[in-house]
């Protein structure tokens, strides 16, 4: 199942033009949620913050991904 999506994610790699703007928004995003997890004060915040980052870092790493499967 997953390799039916990924294969259909393969345009946005091959323009690194399109793949580089990407993954700086993914590094901004995670940056602003690590900030947002070192002021936590509550404990719900630091869960949020905690599963956007792994959720954004997942999105990061989807290249290699992708060229993992064959």
């Amino acid at each position: 199942m997953d390799k039916a999506f990924l294969s259909k994610l393969k345009g946005m790699l091959n323009s690194p033009f399109i793949w580089d703007g990407f993954v700086a928004k993914l590094d901004y995003d995670i940056e602003q949620n690590q900030r947002k997890l070192e002021q936590a004060i509550e404990l719900s915040e630091m869960f949020k913050a905690q599963g956007a980052i792994a959720a954004l870092r997942q999105l990061k790493y989807l290249k290699d991904e992708i060229n993992a499967q064959k």
